[in-house]
C-alpha cells in the first residue's frame, strides 16, 4: 500500500499516538479516504454504516491490514458492530489487541 505505515516491533508496546497514527493511514489506504477527512476524525466519528467506503467488503481489507500493520492478531470471536461503529470503538480495541501482543 502506499505510504504504508506500521508499527516497528521492539519489546514496548506501541503507544496510543503511534496506533492512533497506523489506523490513520490504514483508514485513508484502505478505504482510499482523504488525508483531511481522516485527520479529522473523533473518537465519536462513525463508521461502519456511516462511511460508504466501509463496507462488508472493506472490513475483511481493514482487518487484515490492522493485522499485519499494528503486528497482532484479530481473531473471528472478536469481530463486532461495536468495534466498527465509530473510530474511538476501533482504536480502543486496536489498543486492547497491541497489549495482548
Amino acid at each position: 500500500m502506499p505510504g504504508q505505515t506500521a508499527i516497528s516491533t521492539d519489546a514496548t508496546a506501541p503507544s496510543r499516538n503511534q496506533i492512533d497514527s497506523v489506523l490513520r493511514a490504514i483508514l485513508r489506504d484502505v478505504l482510499g479516504l482523504d488525508e483531511a477527512q481522516v485527520e479529522a476524525f473523533s473518537g465519536d466519528t462513525g463508521l461502519f454504516g456511516h462511511l460508504p467506503e466501509l463496507d462488508s467488503m472493506a472490513v475483511a481489507g481493514l482487518l487484515t491490514e490492522m493485522e499485519d500493520r499494528l503486528d497482532i492478531v484479530i481473531e473471528d470471536e472478536d469481530v463486532d458492530g461495536e468495534m466498527l461503529e465509530t473510530y474511538g470503538g476501533l482504536l480502543a480495541f486496536a489498543e486492547a489487541k497491541s497489549v495482548e501482543s
